[in-house]
């Protein structure tokens, strides 16, 4: 980046410090930081928006909705996270790809599978062999923004179902006494009630989504922990910048980087928390209340 790292081996001190860290791998390692932060943003609300149709189905009034809405999140939550990572990714390239071969080589004699092998026609590679790596990147990042969405949101889905149970039914019947049709109900009533009591789950699964971002390396998604590994690790006379095995400190820093997300997490939780909770027939709302008096 700098003119004077040209010629690393006359480099000392912080001039030496200052230049490798701005090299073009480190430069890598900080847009990670972006990855990371814009995972957990568009994750968040897909996997909350397949928690939620999840929790619909599961509570329909029609026995083959019922049976999908279950079945979602039974699947889903019995399934290590890791495995339904490293099968689901494929298993979802290979469709997209096995579609994309079926529109646009109709006329392909060659098996696709082969074994092991896994072979369509140029034609229907997702994304094209001749396209830039930052289509690869996007690609490869859409993927696991669903793979994350559809894990995490079968426990939102369970914690959702939850919560809707948990709204007292005498609130219900009352609002249907006054006239409200099923679909007001549901609108006005219970959707605004069961948030009080699905936040402290939901909170959990924040928390929880955090941590399993590093499992994006599984996914083909140069995230901050590969980083911090490759260049943590000691180098050796084929790098510009030789030194010692330092992935202690890369591995501490990511430590403090993960705890300040959760600590800003906490508290921002805890107040959405305390401003569902006011006027609220639950433990929170009645301390408020106490607290006032």
């Amino acid at each position: 980046m700098f003119s004077s790292c040209a010629a690393p081996d006359t480099l000392q001190g912080l001039s030496w410090l200052l230049c490798y860290l701005t090299t073009g791998k480190h430069i890598d390692f900080y847009w990670s930081f972006l990855t990371v932060l814009t995972l957990l943003a568009v994750t968040a609300p897909t996997a909350l928006a397949f928690g939620f149709g999840g929790a619909m189905m599961a509570r329909s009034q029609y026995l083959a909705l019922r049976i999908i809405g279950k079945g979602y999140t039974a699947m889903v939550r019995g399934i290590p996270d890791i495995v339904f990572f490293l099968f689901f990714v494929i298993a979802l390239d290979q469709g997209i790809e096995w579609f994309m071969h079926q529109v646009r080589c109709p006329d392909w004699t060659d098996p696709i599978r082969n074994g092991l092998e896994f072979r369509v026609c140029p034609e229907a590679k997702v994304p094209n062999n001749s396209a830039a790596q930052l289509w690869h990147s996007v690609y490869g990042f859409v993927l696991a923004v669903i793979t994350f969405a559809l894990v995490f949101g079968a426990f939102a889905a369970n914690v959702l179902y939850g919560a809707m149970q948990a709204v007292p039914r005498e609130q219900l019947e009352t609002a249907e006494a006054y006239g409200m049709s099923h679909g007001q109900v549901f609108r006005r009533v219970l959707v605004p009630q069961m948030w009080v009591f699905a936040l402290p789950g939901l909170s959990n699964l924040w928390m929880i989504l955090i941590k399993a971002t590093p499992l994006l390396f599984l996914l083909g998604v140069q995230d901050i922990v590969y980083w911090a590994r490759e260049l943590g690790g000691s180098k050796t006379s084929a790098y510009a910048y030789p030194h010692p095995d330092w992935r202690l400190y890369y591995f501490l820093f990511l430590m403090v980087f993960y705890l300040a997300m959760t600590k800003v997490s906490e508290v921002v939780l805890a107040r959405v928390q305390n401003r569902l909770s006011l006027g609220q027939a639950t433990a929170a709302g009645e301390a408020q209340r106490r607290a006032a008096v």
